[in-house]
């Protein structure tokens, strides 16, 4: 499927407007918003997902104090004991889909279901559906497909019989599928997020925020976590990572470490808005009191980072696995005439290298996400298939010799978020293109 930028942009623009005709308050325009998300993916991604992987019908438990990881995905409700969304393909484009023990009005008027019932129907209900394959959220490499505890499959082994659960299956395949291909609404939606993750990070990098020999690395990350709050965005990092880089490697990280002139400084960190958490790095330098301008040498550093990013946007395609893109990535960045790192963060003690590693992970509804992974951290999604509407944290570390700092290298980490089309990766928002300065 081809992605309309133009189509997405106007979309984005819309659902405010929409939703501000039709909400009063913030949290009623989000769960507006919510809900056509999930209609969307109930309607044009649910059915080619459970197809591919051949499943008839997929359950997902929940329990009274315990939510699936994939509950914010299908719409959430109070459960009395348990409760189970089921979806069942009985042919046609639509797959039904139904909601036992799962109450209250949020859910009952979000549109998204057909059937609204008991959890003591459960097995009648599989019975008269009679699926020859049921998914499961139990998963062996992906935690956000792995929901499923041991009690839980029990009881439904137990409820539904011996003969039901001869064909339980994995849904960690469909789990990862559904979540990483987007519809057309909640790629705006996670274009927004990453334009509030990288304003928020570029200011908290300047001199409204950062006097040097005064400000310490933990009140730049305190105030960019205040920016959470007062814009009512979550995070699936915890604390901002604010640290200081220098010829050994980190020196402090979101700390009391007060930042001098002459640091280089880096943050990681993302924002969640809805169901989507972001994951992008932006860098500052302090200058010392004599400099009006980036020093050559980490100007050079930072240049090399996005020559490598280049050849990644410019590499990754739908319609080849995340592993064989990885191999393709190493070459083309060793014939560009880097070195290809075999392992993270061990460069080479040759001046002459510039040392490359990448982490190109996938991302959206977490900062690390389910989808395809062209990253060595995560071997089984390196298998999957690169399909259009992934989205991807572009993410490269480049090792630069500084000679300022006798040869040794300045890691250069860049990351920001991009999805890929028909035509190859697009960015999603303006991304990382300068170290930034404090004066």
């Amino acid at each position: 499927m081809t992605i309309q930028l133009t189509r997405i942009l106007a979309l984005l623009l819309a659902l405010g407007v929409a939703c501000s005709a039709q909400a009063s308050g913030e949290a009623q325009k989000r769960w507006e918003r919510m809900n056509l998300i999930r209609q969307e993916k109930f309607d044009l991604v649910l059915p080619e997902v459970m197809r591919e992987n051949n499943v008839d019908m997929w359950i997902t438990v929940n329990r009274e104090g315990y939510d699936d990881p994939l509950t914010e995905d299908f719409g959430k409700g109070y459960t009395g004991s348990y409760g189970y969304y089921v979806f069942t393909d009985r042919g046609g484009d639509r797959i039904e889909r139904a909601i036992l023990g799962i109450g209250t009005a949020l859910v009952e008027d979000n549109g998204a279901y057909d059937i609204i019932g008991s959890p003591d129907e459960l097995k009648t209900f599989v019975e008269e559906r009679d699926p020859q394959t049921i998914a499961l959220n139990f998963a062996r490499n992906i935690g956000a497909a792995d929901g499923l505890s041991y009690t839980s499959y029990q009881k439904l082994a137990e409820e539904l019989g011996a003969g039901f659960a001869e064909r339980f299956v994995s849904a960690e395949k469909l789990a990862s599928d559904f979540r990483s291909r987007r519809v057309a609404s909640e790629i705006a939606a996670f274009a927004w997020a990453g334009e509030m993750s990288r304003n928020i990070a570029e200011r908290a990098f300047s001199n409204e925020i950062i006097t040097p020999g005064k400000t310490t690395l933990a009140d730049v990350a305190w105030w960019m976590r205040e920016q959470q709050f007062e814009n009512n965005l979550g995070t699936s990092f915890g604390m901002p990572s604010v640290y200081i880089t220098g010829p050994d490697g980190f020196v402090a990280l979101s700390n009391d470490h007060v930042i001098q002139r002459g640091d280089f400084l880096a943050i990681d960190w993302g924002v969640g808005y809805l169901n989507f958490y972001t994951d992008i790095k932006r860098h500052a330098y302090v200058l010392q009191e004599s400099e009006t301008q980036l020093p050559d040498s980490i100007q050079k550093a930072f240049d090399n980072g996005r020559a490598v990013r280049d050849i990644l946007k410019n590499n990754i395609k739908a319609g080849r696995t995340a592993g064989e893109t990885h191999d393709l990535l190493i070459s083309r960045i060793n014939d560009a005439g880097f070195t290809y790192m075999e392992a993270f963060n061990q460069p080479t003690d040759d001046p002459d290298n510039v040392d490359v590693i990448i982490g190109c992970h996938s991302v959206g509804n977490l900062g690390h996400g389910i989808g395809p992974s062209i990253a060595w951290f995560n071997p089984e999604r390196m298998t999957y298939m690169i399909k259009p509407t992934n989205m991807f944290s572009i993410e490269l570390f480049a090792y630069t010799a500084i000679p300022e700092w006798g040869g040794k290298k300045l890691r250069i980490p860049l990351e920001d978020d991009a999805i890929v089309t028909q035509r190859g990766v697009e960015w999603l928002y303006p991304v990382n293109q300068k170290v930034l300065l404090i004066r």
